[in-house]
């Protein structure tokens, strides 16, 4: 309910039933309420003109109206009797009269005699109810406020369409920044809103482009000064040769390492249905053959939606990085109804809890905690983040409590369609 539109509503509706209450509640103050005195008093005067005019009638003229023996039969209606009665005499006629309402008519009787000659009748409406001032005036101000909540309601969303329109286009952010664009149509507002996203996701596509085409050329420039050194280096005395060889190598895999990680921003995910239990499998015999010790605890069949080398890629820097720093690793692929996971745990120093929210940033190391001389560019875990977020899934870092780190890696469980009778034995295998 905190919501601006139900604001600007509830603000509208404020406004409009003050402004209405506020001057019907002066008009009955100015005006006086019309109530049943005021309706004796109209027909007590419309009979005290009638009785003058019974008064000076000759006798053998004819009579303004018939006269009755007795009232006119009906219903009796007491409290008008009584209020007509008094309004009467305060008028200053004294006749006797009575309030009735015959069967099957819409309006009542008032029956007024005549001393000695008869009764006439003049029909009135029927018994006005007494309803109070106060009372009348909350069923107006609830008629108002009904009326007030719809034009309030239309006139909110009006307003907040622009911003409705703000909350579309940062859903559909992507992770490179790119929105969709919006059709500049509608009122002038929403035009302009419209208009002013759609140059903004302009900006910042060109922004994008022009930081990852820098990053690219800088590694690009990197490897031809690094390869002019590297021939240099071959000319040094032992004892600096390989010290500098060292930190030449480092700069090669920073310049490589920067070089993908534009590559997988550009590239983006190209889906396409991967046993994602193959691949691990695939993944770790490689590594297996390379002298790493990596051990295959369970492996369920599950397809995933994916890019096949960019997730080989993930998979491979990941298991070697445990099977690297914990030197050895254990991996688990587990297949739930909606998601499909890959689970890698290592027997090694794990990650300080005050940086492990740290680890994804580029060029990132942990050297306190990882004490051995392994080369690196501190963005493989960058990289693979780029690449699982990509196809809609989470890397997960957790230290062990027995000591390591466990690393969970989640994707969204692809189900394949039924008509595909071909690939569903193989899940089934």
């Amino acid at each position: 309910m905190n919501t601006l539109r139900i604001r600007i509503a509830l603000l509208l509706v404020i406004s409009i039933v003050a402004v209405v209450g506020l001057a019907t509640s002066a008009s009955i103050l100015i005006l006086g309420p019309r109530g049943p005195d005021k309706f004796a008093e109209a027909t007590a005067m419309q009979i005290t003109t009638l009785l003058r005019l019974f008064e000076n009638h000759e006798p053998s003229g004819s009579l303004p109206m018939a006269l009755d023996s007795a009232p006119t039969d009906g219903a009796p209606r007491e409290f008008s009797t009584r209020m007509l009665q008094r309004a009467l005499r305060e008028a200053g006629a004294q006749n006797r009269l009575t309030v009735t309402k015959p069967h099957g008519g819409d309006l009542a009787v008032v029956s007024v005699e005549l001393p000695g000659r008869g009764w006439f009748a003049i029909p009135v409406l029927d018994e006005p109810r007494s309803i109070g001032p106060w009372f009348a005036l909350a069923s107006w101000i609830s008629l108002i406020s009904a009326g007030a909540v719809a034009i309030a309601l239309a006139i909110a969303h009006r307003v907040a369409r622009p911003l409705a329109l703000l909350e579309k286009v940062a859903s559909t952010i992507s992770q490179n920044g790119q929105m969709i664009v919006l059709p500049e149509i509608g009122p002038a507002e929403v035009k302009a809103t419209a208009r002013a996203l759609n140059r903004l996701t302009a900006s910042l596509k060109v922004a994008m482009e022009s930081r990852m085409r820098l990053v690219a050329a800088a590694g690009h420039d990197l490897r031809t000064p690094i390869t002019r050194m590297r021939l240099r280096a071959e000319f040094l005395p032992d004892h600096e040769q390989n010290a500098w060889l060292r930190d030449l190598d480092e700069l090669r895999r920073i310049a490589d390492s920067s070089i993908q990680l534009v590559y997988e921003e550009v590239e983006g995910k190209r889906g396409e249905s991967v046993r994602l239990d193959s691949l691990v499998g695939t993944v770790i015999d490689e590594l297996t053959a390379a002298g790493l010790s990596i051990e295959l605890l369970a492996s369920s069949p599950v397809l995933i939606r994916a890019a096949p080398l960019a997730i080989t890629r993930v998979l491979r820097n990941l298991i070697t990085n445990a099977a690297t720093h914990g030197n050895s690793c254990a991996v688990l692929i587990e297949a739930q109804p909606q998601r499909a996971i890959v689970v890698i745990e290592d027997c090694g120093p794990g990650i300080p809890a005050a940086v492990i929210d740290q680890v994804f940033e580029p060029f990132f190391r942990i050297d306190p905690a990882r004490q051995q001389p392994i080369p690196g560019a501190g963005l493989g875990l960058a990289i693979a983040k780029e690449i699982v977020g990509r196809h809609d899934g989470e890397i997960i870092l957790t230290n062990r409590i027995a000591g390591g780190l466990r690393q969970e890696i989640r994707f969204p469980r692809y189900i394949e369609r039924q008509t595909d009778a071909r690939r569903i034995p193989a899940l089934t295998a």
